[in-house]
């Protein structure tokens, strides 16, 4: 029997079970693929010092996608072995170049409106794809011409507890914060953990620093609190206390910081659980693909106001961190669709008489392949549903070896 379901829109086709499980495999086919610190004074006085080369001082979705194909084929093949064929989407981009000019947050409205989403940039073969389509003659400006807002940001506001348990922090104790004026600035776009200095203030740091910690000793919502005198980074830190006693510090309000603030050695600092994520895509990719212009030491976060970022095709398409509120170029994406479909027969041993289109079996085939593409962590892109074949059925059974067809998917 063959019954076919749709990923994403697309179709596939599934075989016969047995109570509701799949049984061995008798032949595999492979169908064909289908493609459907000092805010700048002016604009100039900003300019004249990003492109002067100077080097900035510091303190020290959404998986690539053929990744995630090469995981879904083994997802595939993996229940394959007791009878399932599949199709499955990948996303193909295609870009499109605005010459207008856009702040970052008006280029996404826009992108979102009309595409999918601000550009996601994913290999060295996008970039190059995106630079040989750039026509540099409409990228024109006074200053900073030739640039184009793409999808990737600083996610300044995703501070989170190493605690994360929500049954620790009564209603907006995780949000507490006790700042130090002018924090967090994230000088030299590389402070994301958090320490806290003798005084109680707060200060966003780079994570490598190595720094005393304070750990803390939790039962229900009951918190003591450990001074470790030995230097180490926040990584290290939080690895430590889990080990040795909760985890890094948590402070819900002005009483445990007070607590925390009376461990700290006189004009020192130690490291407490807050930090955060960096550069992020728009549409949730969660490709780690970089192409910084490290020649202007990006991203440098200048001025402390750098949370988007542009692609400079008069330097080879390179990365710069920059304002989102400045007005630019900017490209934008469609998701295409790649299908990719496996097929697989099966053979019957015991209860041949189950109604394979009936439609509490068939709910329950869809539940078992959704948990499965869960625990592969494919879930949240490819939806399933059942395709009905020529006669209404979702299942048919095949006739004989010579009459056999791949069905239409």
């Amino acid at each position: 029997m063959c019954s076919s379901f749709s990923t994403g829109g697309s179709e596939g086709c599934a075989y016969d079970l047995e109570h509701k499980t799949l049984e061995r495999t008798k032949r595999v086919e492979a169908a064909t693929v289908k493609s459907p610190q000092r805010v700048p004074e002016t604009h100039e006085d900003y300019r004249r010092i990003r492109t002067s080369g100077e080097k900035i001082p510091t303190t020290s979705q959404t998986e690539d996608t053929s990744l995630k194909m090469d995981a879904l084929l083994l997802l595939l093949f993996t229940v394959a072995a007791s009878g399932l064929c599949a199709e499955s989407p990948q996303v193909k981009r295609r870009y499109f170049f605005n010459y207008d000019h856009k702040t970052q947050d008006e280029a996404r409205a826009f992108c979102r409106d009309k595409h999918t989403d601000l550009a996601t940039i994913t290999s060295m073969e996008d970039v190059d794809t995106l630079s040989g389509m750039a026509d540099l003659s409409q990228m024109w400006q006074i200053v900073d011409g030739n640039r184009a807002w793409i999808g990737l940001y600083d996610d300044v506001d995703s501070w989170s507890w190493s605690l994360s348990d929500p049954s620790f922090y009564d209603d907006g104790e995780a949000e507490f914060r006790q700042w130090a004026g002018g924090m967090p600035d994230n000088i030299g776009s590389r402070e994301h953990c958090t320490t806290m200095y003798f005084d109680g203030l707060w200060n966003d740091v780079h994570c490598m620093d190595n720094l005393k910690s304070v750990c803390c000793d939790a039962t229900g919502s009951n918190v003591t609190f450990v001074l470790i005198s030995t230097d180490m980074s926040w990584t290290e830190a939080q690895s430590y206390c889990r080990e040795h006693h909760t985890d890094l510090a948590s402070v819900r309000n002005l009483d445990e910081n007070q607590k925390i603030k009376e461990l700290i050695p006189f004009l020192q600092s130690v490291w407490i659980g807050l930090s955060r994520e960096t550069w992020k895509w728009l549409d949730g990719s969660n490709s780690s693909f970089r192409y910084w212009n490290l020649g202007f030491s990006d991203p440098n976060n200048l001025f402390s106001k750098e949370a988007c970022v542009s692609a400079d095709f008069g330097n080879f398409g390179k990365w710069e961190d920059w304002p989102c509120g400045y007005k630019r170029s900017y490209i934008c994406y469609t998701a295409g669709i790649t299908q990719q479909v496996i097929r697989v027969s099966v053979q019957k041993k015991k209860n041949p008489s189950v109604d394979l289109n009936h439609s509490a079996v068939m709910e329950h085939i869809l539940q078992q392949l959704r948990q499965k593409l869960r625990d592969e962590g494919l879930h949240e892109n490819i939806r399933l549903s059942w395709r009905r074949q020529p006669g209404g059925n979702v299942f048919q059974k095949e006739e004989s070896e010579e009459k056999k067809e791949t069905p239409e998917c």
